[in-house]
């Protein structure tokens, strides 16, 4: 069989508490604000990725709710699977990945976040069955 091309996927959580504010934490490298998340392992599942991702950046265990958005990159081919999650556990934790944390209502993260990360925690939010969006790395290009 021919080697298939390869999409990379990533998964993002857009955790919440219980005042309905989401998690958003500061990336060290250049200071945005984003929703946890990166890519998956080969041979890891959906699930154990998010959660692994999730610990990893903010030291905290979560459940996922709910499938918020599928994401393309179009430019790169990446697919970025976004989910609601729940804290189960852990504890905050400023890390190589993470300078600072914040819990910020939907305006927030509209007014802090780039386009493409506010998007999708505010896709993971809404109570809509997940859409299928297209972007440039940048902007959003597309709704399916």
């Amino acid at each position: 069989m021919a080697d298939l091309p390869r999409h990379p996927v990533a998964v993002a959580a857009a955790v919440t508490d219980d005042n309905g504010l989401v998690l958003a934490l500061r990336r060290p490298e250049d200071g945005r604000w984003e929703p946890p998340g990166g890519m998956l392992e080969i041979g890891e599942t959906v699930p154990d990725g998010l959660r692994r991702e999730v610990r990893e950046e903010t030291g905290l265990e979560v459940a996922p709710v709910r499938l918020g958005a599928v994401y393309q990159n179009t430019t790169t081919g990446t697919i970025v699977l976004t989910f609601r999650c729940r804290v189960l556990g852990g504890r905050l934790t400023v890390n190589d990945e993470a300078s600072e944390f914040r819990w910020m209502t939907p305006d927030e993260v509209r007014e802090r976040m780039p386009e493409i990360f506010a998007g999708r925690i505010l896709d993971a939010l809404a109570d809509v069955e997940a859409p299928v969006r297209l972007h440039d790395g940048r902007r959003l290009t597309a709704r399916l």
